[in-house]
């Protein structure tokens, strides 16, 4: 019998409450695979954990391991192959994302070091809680026993959200639709880029396009969608940001066929600072990450990314010091 444990911090959340069940319930391992899922939140959120707990034994998953809940990073950490960092301070309606860089980012410092110390040195990190590339930054930085080919940061909302208005657009199944990719950062400054895209093996719908569409509907929509969310809900991505997560551990486990997009640190042909977590276009399979890098990029589409990168660089600046 094979054994995965899953670290999820946060795990009193929304977020964690929606996607904890899909792991549970998924087909991201293999059936004769047992998952222990270590759920770890603040002492004050314990109560509700135990809920949490009860909840997952009550759907007698036969996957299921066992389940730690815990106020103890130390504990929550041990040995662990999967960490989803999920909890941070959520972003609310009004709130600018430098409000949370310095709020956030002493949290990850401490639970870097502690993944540094109690985590398998295998572990795959994937770094959900914002400013995700920065805060995937900060891991990376502070946990020097984990190669930095096994941190990345959560870009498959957008990519998602992308696919999903595109899709609306152009009256097709979100399936049919290849090759679209987010570059840069987890924020309003991202650029979702369908120059490469196919609709059923073809880009004659893209190309059909009205390029006033793109530039001043789909683009912005997309990089506004969480905050759209906000202003309708009160509150950010529950729902589909679990379900990308879920993906997103999905593509790192068993590769996929399409590009995908996750924010990882590496040389690059593009001329991107190679020092932070920048999201790419990637071809994935198991275990092997690499970047699609024979993109032709046009003025505009350079003038997008570069952008992003301007604006991770200056969040980098502000987090220098825990670094």
């Amino acid at each position: 019998m094979k054994k995965k444990i899953i670290t999820i911090t946060g795990a009193a959340g929304n977020i964690a409450y929606s996607l904890i069940f899909r792991i549970l319930s998924g087909d991201i391992f293999e059936r004769n695979t047992k998952i222990q899922l270590n759920l770890l939140d603040i002492t004050t959120a314990l109560p509700i954990l135990l809920g949490v707990k009860l909840e997952i034994e009550d759907c007698a998953f036969t996957q299921l391991d066992d389940v730690i809940i815990t106020d103890d990073p130390e504990i929550a950490f041990a040995d662990s192959d999967f960490v989803l960092l999920v909890g941070a301070k959520p972003r609310t309606k009004g709130m600018q994302r430098a409000d949370l860089l310095l709020d956030n980012a002493s949290i990850f410092q401490k639970q870097a070091k502690i993944i540094n110390d109690k985590a398998k040195n295998s572990t795959k990190i994937i770094v959900v809680g914002n400013p995700a590339n920065t805060n995937a930054l900060i891991i990376q930085k502070n946990a020097k026993n984990i190669e930095s080919k096994n941190i990345s940061s959560l870009m498959r909302l957008d990519q998602n959200r992308a696919k999903s208005i595109l899709s609306a657009k152009t009256n097709c199944k979100v399936e049919n639709i290849q090759q679209l990719i987010v570059w840069g950062n987890h924020s309003a400054t991202q650029y979702p880029d369908i120059s490469n895209c196919t609709i059923n093996n073809s880009n004659d719908d893209i190309l059909s396009l009205d390029p006033r569409w793109i530039s001043d509907d789909f683009i912005p929509r997309v990089q506004n969608r969480g905050a759209e969310i906000i202003e309708h809900r009160g509150k950010s991505s529950a729902a589909s940001a679990a379900s990308a997560i879920y993906d997103h551990l999905n593509t790192i486990v068993n590769g996929s066929s399409d590009w995908e997009s996750m924010g990882i640190m590496t040389e690059n042909k593009y001329d991107i600072d190679d020092e932070i977590f920048f999201s790419y276009p990637l071809s994935i399979n198991k275990d092997k990450i690499n970047i699609i890098d024979n993109i032709e990029l046009n003025t505009s589409s350079i003038e997008y990314i570069k952008k992003s990168e301007k604006e991770l660089l200056s969040e980098r600046d502000i987090i220098k010091d825990l670094l």
